[in-house]
């Protein structure tokens, strides 16, 4: 069986409540929210554990139930993870009236101009290298190759190059299905993982 659930839908089988921000608001605290780690489960438990719990519990499935059968089981967590967040809001506007025109133009160049020529110089250094000790010849990739994740392709074998960090990021927003090289740079250069 297939079917589909409009918003509204799914809100007429839930008791919800939900609140209305101000324009841009939720965003900003969302971001203030990555950086500063607010809701980890270590800050206000694993919910995907606890909601389990509580509607196991036998308590009836409300909104208000579940807000104090969570704040009985852990009294400081919402307080912990505000706290932590404002902190970090606290830290945006302070950047934020920092940022002028000039500022903004820089950042653009930055990204652009130096950020996009010292990514695409070491991905060819290193998929030049790795065909080099493969004895494979290698190529970049086509726009549209690039538009699947690939950055280049050593003999018919097709490469995503990514900075080692990108394995520890939380949220990837592309799912990348060709092989992977990591590298970090160091003060002699770049380590370079190939997977296998």
């Amino acid at each position: 069986m297939k079917f589909t659930l409009k918003n509204e839908d799914i809100a007429s089988y839930n008791d919800t409540e939900g609140r209305d921000f101000p324009k841009y608001t939720s965003q900003l605290i969302n971001w203030a929210n990555q950086n500063a780690q607010g809701t980890r489960p270590a800050v206000v438990g694993q919910m995907s554990e606890l909601f389990p719990e509580f509607t196991a519990s036998g308590e009836e499935a409300t909104i208000e139930n579940w807000r104090e059968w969570y704040v009985e089981r852990h009294p400081e967590a919402l307080d912990k993870a505000a706290d932590r967040i404002f902190a970090q809001v606290q830290n945006l506007q302070k950047a934020i009236t920092l940022i002028d025109r000039d500022m903004v133009q820089d950042w653009v160049e930055d990204l652009v101009i130096s950020k996009t020529f010292n990514g695409l110089y070491v991905q060819k250094a290193i998929l030049s290298s790795l065909a080099e000790k493969t004895e494979r010849s290698y190529r970049p990739a086509t726009a549209e190759e690039e538009s699947k994740g690939i950055d280049g392709f050593v003999g018919d074998i097709p490469y995503s190059v990514k900075p080692d960090t990108y394995k520890t990021m939380g949220r990837l927003s592309e799912e990348i299905g060709v092989k992977m090289i990591y590298y970090a740079k160091t003060k002699a250069g770049l380590k370079v993982e190939v997977e296998d």
